[in-house]
Order: structure tokens, then sequence, then C-alpha cells
């Protein structure tokens, strides 16, 4: 059966059919979704009850997989991690982010799979920021290019709400020690298609290196809110066993977190990158 590939929105986004995750791909495959990632940023695959083993497998198909310093993971995969909300706070990917941009090397993207959802709510939406910087003026786009800005594992994970046993505390500490703040590009071109797009997110990036405090928080409060305009988004209705993989280098997401009590399990890969320029 051959890939199918239907867009989901101008701005990004594709569901895809033909291929069965829970099998090792081949090599048309994996390079007929590698095209289509790069195509679309975000894709959605239907129907695909996988393993943590299978899941990995299929992440490692392009690129070395990351494990998470705080969130827990699978004991017998341990880079596939678990976001359940009846054992951790996710009250962090209720915020738009880009994942772990506190690394040097971001990550390339990032395989998720949902185990258990609510009957309703706890949709995710992911944005482009490749239509984003597109879509800014000639002058703003001269401003920015250029410019750096800092990213703070902190910013996320705050001590007060990830510090709060011993072992918790240790472990926070430790990924501190191991992730002080660090500069990447405001606009970073993707390595493979060469566009262009916005790299900062409300995650983890805290200022702009190059400008004062005052022009900073005005600049970045108003990247914020462009990069997340409804023209640059999509947003997903997740049902049991669904599986998304998105580029992470040129995306943003946001998990809406309106589902309480209600219980939500998701798993997820990483695909480790490169670093940004």
């Amino acid at each position: 059966m051959s890939i199918d590939i239907q867009p989901l929105s101008p701005a990004l986004g594709a569901q895809i059919s033909g291929v069965d995750l829970s099998r090792d791909l081949t090599g048309e495959q994996r390079n007929a979704i590698e095209r289509a990632l790069l195509d679309h940023q975000v894709l959605f695959f239907r129907d695909q009850p996988i393993t943590p083993q299978q899941q990995a497998r299929f992440a490692a198909h392009f690129g070395d997989l990351h494990v998470h310093p705080i969130y827990p993971n699978v004991p017998e995969q341990p880079e596939v991690l678990i976001l359940d909300t009846a054992v951790t706070d996710v009250r962090d990917n209720a915020i738009w982010h880009t994942d772990v941009t506190f690394l040097p090397t971001p990550a390339l993207g990032a395989v998720l799979s949902a185990k258990q959802v609510p009957a309703y709510g706890g949709d995710t939406l992911w944005a482009s920021g490749i239509a984003a910087f597109e879509a800014l003026s000639r002058p703003m786009q001269t401003l920015l290019d250029g410019l750096t800005a800092t990213h703070d594992f902190t910013r996320s994970f705050p001590l007060e709400r990830f510090g709060s046993t011993a072992v918790d505390l240790a472990r926070w500490e430790e990924t501190r020690r191991k992730n002080p703040p660090l500069s990447h590009p405001v606009i970073r071109t993707h390595p493979v298609s060469g566009r262009r797009a916005l790299f900062v997110n409300d995650g983890f990036t805290t200022r702009i290196n190059e400008l004062d405090a005052a022009e900073s928080d005005a600049i970045l409060k108003l990247l914020f809110a462009h990069s997340t305009r409804p023209e640059f988004t999509l947003r997903w209705r997740w049902q049991a066993n669904d599986v998304a993989m998105w580029d992470n280098r040129v995306t943003q997401h946001y998990a809406v977190d309106d589902y309480r009590p209600q219980r939500r399990v998701m798993h997820r890969a990483t695909i480790l990158g490169d670093a940004p320029f």
C-alpha cells in the first residue's frame, strides 16, 4: 500500500495513511515520511497501537533519541518519556513552546503516541514558525536577522514545581547544572529545506540578547503573539492510538489543559537535532 498524504491546513499539518508504524519502515516509506514532514511540518497517523519499543524504533529512523532529564520514562525503553496527568505535573506543556530549546542542539522532532485520552478536551495545537516569519514585514525581518535569544530550562521547569522531594530536587539541580542558559538565533534556517522560521518560544526564551530589557520584553511579547495567530496554527483532537510527528526546528505546540479531572497519558520519543543557525 502506498503512503497517502492529506494536507490539513495551508500553514502546516497533514494526515498520513497507508503505513503501519508497528512494523519496520522500508527505505521508501522512511523517505516519503521525511519529505512529508519537511513539506507539512506536523504529521498525524490514526489508529496506530504501537508499543514503546516500536515507537522508539520508528523515531530512530530519523535520528538519535533523547532521554529527558526531568520527565519519567518507560523503564525498558528510556528514550520514551511518559506524560501522565495522574503522575506528573505537565502544566509546562500548556504554553506555546518548542521542545528542549535549552539544549545546544535542540530536538529535530518528536513522535507522540496517545495512550489514554479524555472523552473531550485535551487537544494539542501546533504553529508554523515558517508561516510566522514569512508574514512579518520586511523591516521587522531585517531587525530580527542576526539577533540571538537566551533559552533557559528553568522557565518551564521552575524549582518550586519540580523540586518538591529530595530526589526531585537532586534531579532538578543536576539538570540545571548540565543545562545553563544558552543562546540561539531568533531566526533559524532549516538545515534541510533552507526555509527560515521564528525560533523563540514562551516556554524557554527569556530575552533577546542584543536589546535592552524593555526592548527585549516588547519584541518578545510581539513575537509570541504573532507566531501563534490562528492562520499559522492547526488544532488536533486526539483519539486513542493516534500518533503525531512534528518538525521541532520550525514549529511550536500547545497541549490544552482543559480536561481535568479526566486523565491523559501520552508517550513521547524525542529525536535529537543540530545546532540552530
